[in-house]
């Protein structure tokens, strides 16, 4: 037989037992029988070099190591889910979206919450093009090396059932097996390496290998779930796309099922709770999501998570353990945080060592006390916190402890703002807050300073070389060569990674400043609706960022309350004094809509809240929910009420829908 021909027969036997284990779940061969076709098709490849084809079962590890990950844009955002944590909460779920829905039944698709990573595949023409992380849910890194490794994920897309699309977007959880991370533990430890705390710590390193050589030798899984684009196709309702995806040769979980109303999203979570130990794999919850397309588009989303979809969270998993002590540590806040310190246990496959007590109430609410037996939970299967104390189990002579009115860190008097449960350091030069400051200013989702490590950065504030986050940017390669973990390479790598991070965006430069309630999904708010434009951001008022979709009054105070200390103001202008630039917003000026905000108010007729908002954002406008200065027109509804008022107040033009449609068509 001609090589070609027994290459070409080789490669599609191969696929066909990938399809048949990862996606059929019915091999019909040993991996033995497999590993002897792999090779002869290795050996015939290397004999015949001009065979290979990038898409062969030989050539998933084909990549050379990285230096860094690169990023990808999700051209739709892969949001987060609304957690429901009791079954109450499904039924709320349901009711609500039977009431926006205006019927009396729904149908979800339900399905285990995997504990892995989120990624997304790119399929172009059937052809595997990209890979990379859910991210920030808005841009991931670029991990298409290390997802060519797993085996379950396709090269190309099998067509002989099916077309393929043009375009692919397809949305999984990477994880690994309770088996497979028992075994690689093993291994870890036969090599003298560090041990994994758990499958999905496992998997996430895994996938942040610069060498795929490396990921290619662990026993990562992916079962997909959702899409993003697709192109060259469309689907009626999700079930529809699900069989699709296996058709086309890409695993989806088994136990996915359809379930119609309350009474089906309350079984099938109790069900899985039943199952939860026996499953060959960690999950930490269920997810529910409408079938039908037309109904998801009808509801939309929220800001961060969509209204068609929920997660159920499983209750955490507990045991029982001795508080030996109890820790007050400071945060880059200044928040005294009361930490126990406990004899390890395991909970829920991880070595708990600490809990959070939270606060001073929380502890006098629990009448927590070192010494105390008590009762531990990994809430959300995380973060693990005291759930009640063991008083029969009590020693004698224990104290009531009180968290200290002076900063354990710097002496500093301590204080409690009205309202809030939290005690503070009020010394913003506390060595404390700074490392901490910097240490979230140069976070990976922030500016992204490879190298600035919690070590180095305690040396550096330590030794006194910073005091603030602008003095980054002063430091020179002599200062830093002179710390004890940095040698003359590792200096020299760290300055080049902060001159580097000089050049970022608006919404990275925002969130790296640490201002409270501002995570990066609030600061990418910020950034669309003030085009980049950071003067006029320092400049804001409560009024305007409250008007925002997805920003409360908290986080409107908060921000107006950083602007007017002018420390802060100084820090920000010496950065930029120093070389920090920010990426400019690319805004197209001829757009009809370019720069105007539009508040709706009142029912709408003609089209939902959902469709206005698209158009204005295809338009270049924004969609606030109150009205003020800076809005441009307000579009009444029927009983348009308060808001009507105010725009007539304040001059502010009202339009119709007629009237808004009409501008719309001369675009």
């Amino acid at each position: 037989m001609k090589p070609e021909i027994r290459i070409t027969e080789l490669r599609e036997i191969l696929n066909d037992h990938n399809y048949r284990y990862y996606v059929l779940n019915d091999p019909i061969i040993s991996d033995g029988e497999y590993d002897v076709l792999f090779k002869e098709l290795e050996s015939l490849e290397q004999a015949h070099l001009e065979l290979i084809h990038s898409e062969s079962p030989t050539q998933r590890i084909g990549a050379s190591p990285v230096t860094e990950f690169g990023t990808i844009q999700h051209q739709i955002p892969m949001l987060s889910l609304a957690n429901a944590m009791t079954m109450d909460d499904l039924v709320a779920f349901n009711e609500r979206a039977k009431k926006g829905l205006e019927t009396n039944s729904i149908t979800y698709i339900a399905e285990p919450k995997l504990d892995g990573l989120g990624v997304e595949l790119v399929y172009k023409n059937g052809s595997l093009s990209h890979g990379s992380t859910r991210g920030d849910g808005f841009t991931g890194e670029d991990i298409t090396h290390n997802l060519r490794t797993i085996r379950a994920i396709p090269l190309r897309l099998r067509t002989e059932n099916s077309a393929v699309p043009s375009l692919l977007e397809v949305r999984g959880e990477v994880f690994i097996e309770k088996d497979g991370f028992s075994k690689l533990n093993q291994r870890q430890e036969l090599d003298s390496k560090p041990v994994f705390a758990n499958p999905r710590n496992a998997a996430a390193g895994s996938l942040r290998q610069l060498d795929p050589s490396v990921t290619a030798t662990r026993p990562l899984s992916i079962y997909c779930y959702e899409t993003g684009v697709i192109q060259g196709q469309s689907f009626d309702d999700h079930s529809s796309f699900l069989n699709a995806l296996k058709t086309w040769g890409l695993p989806v979980n088994p136990l996915i099922q359809t379930v119609v109303d309350a009474a089906g999203l309350t079984t099938y979570h109790q069900e899985l709770v039943k199952q939860r130990n026996d499953l060959p794999y960690e999950i930490d919850g269920t997810v529910f999501k409408i079938n039908n397309y037309a109904q998801r588009n009808k509801l939309g989303t929220r800001s961060r998570s969509p209204r068609w979809a929920i997660a159920g969270k499983f209750k955490a998993q507990q045991a029982t353990t001795v508080i030996c002590d109890i820790d007050v540590q400071v945060g880059r806040t200044g928040a005294l945080t009361p930490v126990a310190k406990l004899k390890s246990v395991f909970v829920a496959g991880v070595t708990v060592t600490n809990a959070t007590l939270h606060n001073q109430d929380e502890i006098e609410r629990k009448d927590i006390r070192i010494g105390d037996t008590v009762l531990i939970e990994r809430a959300g299967d995380v973060i693990p916190k005291v759930v009640k104390v063991v008083k029969d189990k009590r020693p004698k002579g224990t104290r009531p402890f009180h968290i200290p009115d002076t900063c354990p860190v710097c002496s500093h008097q301590a204080y409690r703002s009205e309202g809030e449960a939290i005690w503070r350091c009020g010394n913003i030069s506390c060595p404390r807050q700074v490392k901490g400051r910097i240490q979230h200013f140069a976070s990976k989702l922030a500016m992204n300073i490879d190298g600035l490590g919690e070590k180095v950065v305690d040396q550096l504030v330590e030794e006194g070389y910073v005091n603030s986050i602008a003095r980054l940017y002063s430091l020179n390669q002599d200062e830093l060569a002179g710390l004890e973990r940095l040698g003359e390479k590792s200096a020299n790598n760290l300055i080049q990674a902060i001159t580097g991070s000089k050049k970022t965006t608006f919404a990275r430069f925002v969130f790296a400043l640490g201002i409270r309630n501002v995570g990066e999904h609030v600061a990418k708010l910020f950034e669309n609706y003030f085009s980049g434009d950071l003067s006029r951001f320092i400049q804001t008022s409560t009024d305007e960022l409250e008007a925002l979709d997805g920003v409360g009054p908290v986080g409107a105070k908060n921000v107006v309350q950083f602007w007017a200390d002018p420390s802060n103001k100084k820090i920000v202008y010496t950065c930029l004094d120093m070389g920090v630039t920010l990426a400019k917003v690319e805004k197209n000026e001829h757009q009809l809509f370019a720069g105007q905000v539009f508040v709706f108010t009142g029912a709408l007729e003609k089209f939902n809240r959902k469709d206005a908002k698209d158009i204005v954002d295809a338009l270049g406008g924004k969609i606030t929910s109150s009205v003020s200065k800076n809005t441009q027109y307000v579009v009444a509804g029927i009983g348009a009420g308060s808001k009507l008022k105010k725009a007539e107040e304040l001059g502010i033009p009202v339009l119709s829908e007629a009237e808004f449609l009409e501008m719309v068509k001369a675009s």
